[in-house]
């Protein structure tokens, strides 16, 4: 049986499907039926050479929840202090709807940090093969690089506008890479074969209505025939 959806437009959806994080209902269970209904759209998605090595760990467990988020709330402490963390980045292109953004977005961030371990469910992403290892002879390096990960990220993203459609939040977030084997031991996953590629937040949101984020006019990003 098909699980209720929200009343969107195509384009709605596209616009509206924000990393969630302070709207995350942490006591509400989202059903492992539900789940395997967005799955169903995730593996819909595209891979390189139609390789399908994506893997997809989901974690419900309370005591493996509780430990994945300590690692993630030890890393999210490190990557506060980085020049490249929400709390640095766009700070200071004279763009105030920008600051103000980023401020929104850091104070979230701050939130799922002290909280990942309560969600109802997590998702980790993983694909066949490390970009941490050599490349076959003859491919640049950027190459692997790209194509694996472009192998899993849209399967990802297709679960993240699938669970958005059934009213459920996500939010992408890497900063369990900190911790990566130690992850991977907890929940079996074998490490040397077996990439993680992110730390996906799954519950149901509270209140389903979102507005797409501001951005800055195309032109600041859009390049036609030479940059």
């Amino acid at each position: 049986m098909s699980h209720p959806q929200l009343d969107l437009t195509n384009d709605q959806l596209l616009s509206t499907t924000r990393a969630v994080r302070k709207r995350l209902d942490m006591d509400r269970e989202v059903p492992l039926d539900v789940i395997k209904e967005c799955m169903k759209l995730a593996v819909q998605a595209p891979t390189g050479s139609n390789a399908q090595s994506w893997q997809f760990v989901f974690v419900t467990d309370p005591e493996k929840k509780a430990k994945i988020g300590e690692f993630y709330r030890q890393a999210y402490e490190v990557y506060k202090t980085l020049p490249m963390s929400i709390h640095h980045l766009n700070q200071d292109t004279g763009d105030n709807k920008m600051t103000n953004s980023q401020n929104r977005s850091a104070s979230s961030a701050d939130y799922l940090g002290e909280n990942m371990g309560k969600v109802p469910a997590m998702m980790i992403p993983c694909i066949t093969g490390r970009t941490d290892l050599p490349v076959p002879e003859g491919m640049p390096a950027v190459v692997g690089q790209a194509s694996q990960l472009g192998s899993v990220i849209p399967a990802a993203w297709n679960f993240m506008l699938a669970a958005r459609a059934r009213g459920i939040g996500t939010a992408w977030s890497t900063l369990h890479l900190f911790y990566e084997r130690e992850i991977a031991d907890l929940l079996g996953i074998p490490y040397d074969q077996i990439m993680q590629v992110a730390l996906i937040p799954i519950a149901y949101t509270i209140g389903t209505e979102f507005k797409p984020a501001y951005r800055p006019p195309l032109e600041t990003v859009m390049h036609v025939n030479e940059w």
